[in-house]
């Protein structure tokens, strides 16, 4: 009996639907050898063509939480919209690897100890996320989060790749130093996790009845 409720709670909360975002992760994670072997280690630099597409999609991302059709939890998509910015600054290293380059040596950067009042830049990022927590803990967006869980269902194969590439990408940063690879699985993990942002943003995930 116990069993036959957990299929019927796993069969109404789980989505198994293979949907456009998954197919399109697939497809990438199919490609990765080829594009791992075919390209040049420029594309793995600092602002390199890897790291563009990424910042491509998290400004995709952003404009998706802002303009969100989940009128219920809009606050809870401002929240994800702030989470993303985090995201961003790392991505640039709070703009460090923007506007700082060494002169004449490839992929290299001023460290922030190097540059005018760069002290500033890790307390300002870390009061940053400070806020984004007090924005979360205020306005008890947990509850939010708890009832999207709980109202609609989970696309399984989005997360999966989100996961793939988040724990993909931890491991080669530890393991292999390789630059294509790291940018690669950080790519499959910021497009996974704009294709979840869209789901539920934009009700495109089934309601649980």
């Amino acid at each position: 009996m116990e069993k036959n409720k957990v299929l019927v709670f796993l069969r109404k909360h789980l989505d198994f639907k293979f949907n456009v975002w998954a197919i399109i992760s697939l497809l990438f994670i199919v490609a990765s050898p080829f594009i791992l072997k075919f390209s040049p280690i420029e594309f793995g630099y600092e602002n390199g063509v890897l790291e563009n597409i990424q910042m491509v999609i998290l400004f995709f991302a952003c404009f998706v939480a802002l303009k969100t059709k989940n009128l219920d939890n809009k606050k809870f998509f401002t929240l994800v919209f702030l989470i993303l910015i985090i995201l961003i600054l790392r991505e640039v290293n709070c703009g460090r690897t923007l506007f700082f380059p060494v002169e004449g040596k490839v992929n290299t950067f001023y460290s922030w100890k190097e540059i005018p009042y760069g002290y500033l830049a890790h307390p300002i990022y870390g009061a940053y996320m400070g806020i984004v927590g007090i924005y979360f803990l205020v306005n008890k967006l947990w509850k939010n989060l708890f009832n999207i869980l709980k109202d609609y269902q989970l696309p399984v194969f989005n997360i999966l790749f989100l996961l793939i590439g988040m724990i993909s990408g931890m491991f080669v940063e530890k393991a292999f130093h390789n630059d294509i690879v790291e940018e690669i699985c950080e790519l499959l993990f910021y497009f996974a996790l704009v294709s979840i942002i869209y789901l539920y943003s934009f009700n495109k995930q089934k309601k649980i009845d």
